[in-house]
């Protein structure tokens, strides 16, 4: 596994000797950010104005000179700036970029990422904690080209409900495997690298080790950027005025299939998935999506190849597997996204998911409705959303555990894997250089039996055999409140203090697991750490 993090750095550093290398003579200001709710949110006024027809549901965004989202994104990366500061000292720490080149032929930037948390959960009577170095790098060159990097090394500890999700996945949510397995202290590196390139305002091309996001909500039944950093092809073809078309082709990883090598330490078997989205936006106010996903081994049990696949390369959506016949079929995928700007700054949004019938015959498939929106009550800065999101057991899971919508052991999709009801709030406001957010979490989950699977956690098979006639499965309940304030030091990456105060309820007739969890420190960027599930 840690050879996987080598190649990861050594891609860093090839691209970043191309970029050095190319040279030519333009100018354009392209700015990539790796997708983050909260960024997405703080732009909301801007995606969703009745006066813009933005295609807002495929993520990250890239933002151009030329885009409506421009001048937020501007304000955002500037908001508390004193252009009278003049010592250098002083601007490096509240204004501008650690390093920072802007001429006629290429951009650049550099930032050291802090983020270093102490906490306290009151319940279980433990400290946690994270100790996190990262760095973060981007810009441009000429008119066409951009890059951005980031990476983070960390040690930290977890509330126990945090250590048993990474004992049992040997995963630190959304980031990285934890070299520890689980085990005491966690211990755990990944870098994200991007590469892009646009010949025309109506094509763009990126390869690189990253995530997609597809959908409008805070949550995402399709492709959500919960699992860690995978390689990837990611092209995106203006097809027309108001339809875009994206294809992705990822290069996975699964833990919990059979290895091909006995030996210690054997690799994990490998698994790609390809990616169809096609967005259409109907009018200034309706836009609706068409989706596709499939996932295909890299080689069978026996250790032979999968083969080459037709819809490797397919550009038609909602079409099955072309390919070879072999003992592991292609786990193929399809839904839809829409959403309305019912209001100026509101939307509702909605997702559908299918997938193949379970083996007791019932269909798998997943629902999402919801509302967000910003400038509630006319308050500059106050943003909202309410969400309910629900999915059938087995959803997204096969016979085969290879063939999964997961990768390295976490889903692609919800968090909660399937079998589930979710309702979710949030709030956010800034005032000043001041943020507010608050966070409400219910569902309810069925989950699974000691010896017998009931469809929640998706790394398990679909068998006819497992099926249950008299039980669904643990009946569990899920509450979840978190609030955070901070003051932001430097917008260039988001540098702030921030205190916070997280309570988590999970319980059924089993059991009862309880986190009432306090945490202060100095963090940076605009990163997604999941940990309300």
């Amino acid at each position: 596994m840690k050879n996987i993090y080598r190649l990861k750095v050594y891609f860093v550093f090839c691209f970043l000797g191309t970029v050095m290398l190319y040279n030519q003579k333009a100018y354009a200001q392209t700015d990539y950010q790796p997708y983050s709710f909260q960024l997405s949110d703080k732009l909301g006024k801007d995606l969703y104005s009745i006066s813009t027809d933005l295609h807002t549901s495929i993520k990250p965004y890239i933002i151009t000179q030329s885009s409506p989202l421009r001048q937020g994104y501007d304000s955002i990366m500037n908001r508390g700036v004193d252009t009278t500061r003049r010592g250098l000292v002083v601007r490096k720490i509240f204004n501008e970029h650690l390093l920072e080149v802007k001429n006629p032929d290429y951009t650049f930037y550099f930032d050291y990422l802090p983020d270093l948390l102490i906490g306290r959960d009151f319940k279980d009577k433990i400290n946690t904690s994270l100790n996190t170095r990262g760095y973060q790098a981007g810009g441009t060159i000429g008119s066409n080209i951009y890059f951005y990097t980031s990476g983070f090394e960390n040690q930290g500890k977890f509330p126990n409900y945090l250590n048993q999700y990474v004992l049992e996945t040997r995963m630190v949510p959304g980031q990285a495997y934890d070299f520890n397995g689980g085990v005491g202290s966690k211990d755990w590196s990944y870098v994200t690298s991007i590469i892009g390139y646009s010949p025309s305002s109506t094509i763009n091309i990126e390869a690189g080790v990253d995530k997609t996001f597809i959908g409008d909500g805070y949550r995402s039944m399709l492709l959500s950027d919960f699992a860690s950093n995978y390689p990837m092809i990611r092209l995106k073809i203006d097809l027309a005025k108001n339809v875009r078309y994206m294809v992705m082709w990822a290069y996975m990883q699964d833990q919990t299939a059979p290895k091909l090598d006995t030996l210690p330490h054997a690799p994990n078997r490998i698994k790609w998935g390809v990616f169809h989205y096609v967005d259409w936006n109907i009018t200034n106010r309706a836009s609706i999506g068409f989706f596709n996903a499939m996932i295909a081994p890299g080689n069978y049990d026996n250790g032979s190849s999968h083969g080459f696949d037709v819809n490797y390369i397919n550009p038609i959506l909602f079409t099955k597997s072309a390919g070879p016949s072999g003992p592991i079929p292609d786990n193929t995928l399809i839904g839809f996204n829409a959403k309305y700007k019912v209001f100026n700054k509101a939307i509702v949004y909605s997702q559908y998911i299918y997938d193949q019938l379970a083996a007791n015959g019932n269909s798998k498939q997943g629902f999402q409705l919801g509302l967000r929106g910003a400038d509630l009550l006319n308050i500059n800065g106050f943003n909202y959303l309410f969400e309910f999101n629900t999915s059938k057991p087995y959803n997204t899971s096969t016979q085969y555990t290879l063939v999964n919508y997961t990768d390295l052991n976490e889903p692609l999709s919800h968090p909660f894997g399937s079998n589930f009801k979710e309702l979710v709030g949030i709030l956010s406001y800034s005032l000043g250089r001041f943020d507010f957010r608050g966070e409400l979490d219910y569902a309810k989950y069925y989950l699974d039996l000691a010896t017998l699977y009931q469809g929640n956690g998706i790394l398990f098979p679909d068998i006819t055999s497992q099926y249950s006639t008299t039980t669904p499965g643990q009946n569990t309940s899920f509450k979840y409140a978190q609030g955070t304030i901070s003051y932001l030091i430097n917008p260039k990456y988001n540098l702030r203090l921030e205190a916070g105060a997280t309570f988590r309820d999970e319980g059924n007739s089993q059991y009862n697991s309880k986190t009432m969890l306090i945490n202060f420190g100095l963090r940076s960027t605009f990163r997604d750490l999941y940990t309300d599930f």
